[in-house]
């Protein structure tokens, strides 16, 4: 297996003006009268609009009860858009981050696409400019690119094959098998963890998501040493010496199965803090451990929570339902483009599945 080999950019320049903009998230508690009655007002709304809810794990655990309590989901980002798909509403209310809305609307054409608020973006996207990635793509013009769902849709339709973390080491393995050299963006961890799982011949973009990358080896080691019969559950996009260390390593939806099947009564979980109600849902007998983000090295810039994903709050989706003044648009001819990579992944993902 050839070392990795990462594509330099800007990525952590641009990420950390977003944030510096953006401030520290906030958390936001409500009394059970006002939860109620936002929750009733909003489903009110949805009806009003022919419109489900759709959340990702990350939000905020009010938007992801209220987006089971009136039939919407709440899941990754690619089941978001599928169940946005399939669904007969005719608008889609997606609380997560602006390339989810892109996702959906890419296969979701003909809905209209809403979301809380489209300030609420991801330092993956934004670390991966199209310009500057394309360029690096036209330099390489044998090499088969391939991204992560965590992009723009301009990204997607510069790209062969999109991948989701559930997906993408048997997608790259089989990529790998034929022979293909392939150019893997934007999350340089996951696309580490992926080149050792598989020994594909890859050129690594340069970017991180800022919740993952946060997590420390160290002080991982030092919760275990409290709780030694704990289990770590790590997400692949957190730092190698930090996959090395755990239990389990999946996507959110795999973290979820793992918690379920592993013996461990007590769980480290080192991802957004964002699943553990979906999780806790899952096994309520089981004790949840948020893993540390603090120590050395550490900047604790999302403590264990996106700043974004802590953008979609219920006045948000509120007023987007009242006014529709927050919606998403795809270009038809670059939605076409960026279609097909994502296509490809679900044809591919269905074929594993039978």
């Amino acid at each position: 297996m050839n070392d990795a080999t990462l594509i330099a950019n800007d990525a952590k320049v641009i990420v950390q003006a977003h944030l510096d903009r953006l401030g520290e998230p906030k958390d936001h508690h409500l009394s059970p009268d006002v939860k109620q009655a936002k929750f009733d007002q909003i489903k009110e709304e949805l009806k009003k609009r022919n419109a489900v809810l759709v959340a990702h794990y990350y939000c905020d655990p009010d938007v992801q009860e209220l987006a089971e309590l009136t039939g919407g989901c709440v899941s990754d980002s690619l089941e978001m858009a599928r169940f946005g798909r399939d669904h007969d509403a005719t608008t889609l209310v997606v609380a997560g981050v602006k390339f989810m809305g892109e996702t959906a609307k890419i296969l979701s054409p003909e809905k209209t696409i809403l979301m809380p608020t489209l300030e609420a973006t991801c330092s993956l996207d934004l670390g991966c400019p199209v310009d500057e990635f394309s360029a690096f793509c036209d330099q390489h013009p044998d090499h088969t690119v391939v991204v992560y769902a965590n992009t723009s849709a301009a990204v997607k339709a510069r790209a062969d094959w999109v991948v989701t973390s559930s997906c993408a080491v048997e997608i790259i393995e089989h990529l790998d098998s034929l022979g293909e050299k392939i150019i893997w963006a934007p999350d340089q961890h996951l696309g580490r963890y992926i080149q050792k799982k598989t020994g594909a011949e890859m050129l690594l973009w340069d970017g991180s998501c800022i919740v993952h990358e946060e997590f420390r080896a160290r002080g991982i080691a030092n919760m275990k040493a409290l709780y030694p019969d704990a289990a770590v559950l790590v997400h692949p996009e957190s730092p190698e010496s930090v996959v090395e260390i755990a239990d389990a390593v999946g996507s959110t939806s795999q973290l979820i199965k793992a918690a379920q099947t592993l013996p461990n009564e007590r769980l480290i979980v080192a991802t957004d803090r964002g699943i553990f109600y979906k999780m806790q849902q899952a096994v309520p007998h089981k004790i949840l451990v948020e893993a540390p983000t603090a120590g050395e090295g550490a900047t604790c810039r999302s403590c264990a929570h996106c700043p974004w994903m802590a953008m979609n709050e219920l006045d948000g989706i509120l007023h987007v339902l009242q006014h529709a003044d927050q919606e998403i648009h795809v270009d038809p001819q670059l939605a076409e483009r960026a279609k097909l990579p994502l296509d490809r992944m679900l044809s591919f993902s269905a074929s594993l599945k039978r």
